[in-house]
């Protein structure tokens, strides 16, 4: 094992153990405080009240494992900020259930702010050439907020089974990370890996059947994180490859929430309008129960993870020949859901009558 693979494991270790170690801690305290998600809808898939206070362990983890480690780098710096405000927003989301727009309001501010402490998609601000700059700075930073709070939100959506948004995030986080590393980019490698490692560390806790729920602070931090992460280092170049890749990794989360807009404009909805439509929730419905659901996801997840990674290296016909595996995956897995349905509706039938016909026999 080389020094630099140490000092990348030990962050990761870090984030790991202190948030695995805060997180029963969180389940003991959330009663006390009222951060509890009670299951008032059909859109639940839990039936009873469940601590929903994880983020403030993903939270702990995440902010020791930095300031420990990276601690002396502006840019960490900066992201340790933005993390801690869109924590914040989202554990006053948890206790007091925001409206959708001052949530979103309070994403757009959280942005900006790490937005005017340096952390932006820099390829935008040279675009339009030297005559333009200050329409290049504009069009940067709308296109670095509009980044960060669409990955927030993408993360926020797929949290609605156990384990599903911890189990991606860390996935995704691995692989961007990855991408950083075999591209020299130590800064972003190292807090990518602190994010997995508290991930990971939240998720025997979170894994069906979960203790907890991390919650929209848990959720929101999450998605804020990896997409702030993501765009340091490799941003630094003149190249929309910065979008790319986690776009890539982060494509799941990413066709669902498109897919939820499309669904909820159809419908003449808002579009923070809740429903069970989602990807995951469709799915369930399918028959795979929750654990086979989340591992399905887990593989779909990390084959956009793969991808992301051939992409980053020029490997063209494997990367898309795994995306169009990824699309087929999706596409039966949606397809099957009636016909699914109708065999498992078949077989208790049949099952219901073999019981009716032994007791005939008895």
């Amino acid at each position: 094992m080389t020094a630099t693979s140490i000092e990348l494991w030990g962050p990761f270790a870090v984030a790991l153990i202190v948030t695995a170690a805060a997180t029963p801690l969180a389940i003991w305290t959330a009663p006390k405080i009222g951060a509890m998600d009670i299951p008032r809808d059909e859109r639940r898939v839990h039936k009873k009240p469940m601590p929903r206070f994880g983020g403030t362990a993903i939270y702990i983890g995440i902010m020791v494992a930095l300031a420990v480690f990276a601690s002396d780098h502006k840019d960490i710096l900066s992201i340790m900020v933005g993390c801690t405000l869109i924590y914040f927003l989202g554990l006053i989301d948890d206790l007091k259930d925001l409206s959708p727009l001052i949530k979103l309001g309070g994403q757009v501010v959280c942005a900006a702010v790490i937005y005017i402490m340096g952390i932006r998609i820099e390829f935008i601000t040279n675009y339009f050439g030297p005559g333009n700059m200050m329409f290049g700075d504009a069009a940067c930073c709308i296109v670095t907020i509009i980044w960060l709070v669409a990955i927030t939100n993408a993360v926020n959506l797929i949290d609605g089974l156990d384990g599903l948004a911890a189990g991606i995030s860390a996935i995704s986080a691995l692989c961007i990370g990855y991408v950083s590393y075999i591209h020299g980019q130590y800064i972003p490698t190292l807090a990518m890996m602190v994010i997995a490692g508290a991930a990971l560390g939240f998720l025997p806790y979170n894994f069906h059947p979960a203790k907890i729920f991390m919650g929209d602070s848990g959720s929101e931090l999450l998605g804020f994180s990896i997409a702030a992460v993501s765009i340091l280092g490799t941003a630094k170049s003149a190249t929309i490859v910065v979008v790319i890749i986690p776009a890539l990794v982060l494509g799941l989360p990413i066709f669902d929430t498109l897919m939820a807009i499309v669904r909820r404009v159809a419908k003449h909805q808002s579009i923070g309008t809740a429903d069970r439509e989602h990807l995951h929730h469709r799915i369930m419905k399918a028959g795979f129960g929750q654990r086979r659901s989340v591992m399905i996801l887990y593989c779909i997840s990390g084959i956009m993870g793969i991808v992301a990674v051939l992409y980053s290296r020029g490997l063209v016909i494997e990367y898309l020949g795994l995306i169009a595996v990824a699309i087929m995956l999706i596409y039966v897995l949606l397809s099957d859901t009636g016909n699914r349905n109708i065999s498992l509706k078949a077989d208790k039938i049949t099952k219901e009558k073999r019981e009716e016909e032994s007791g005939k026999i008895k």
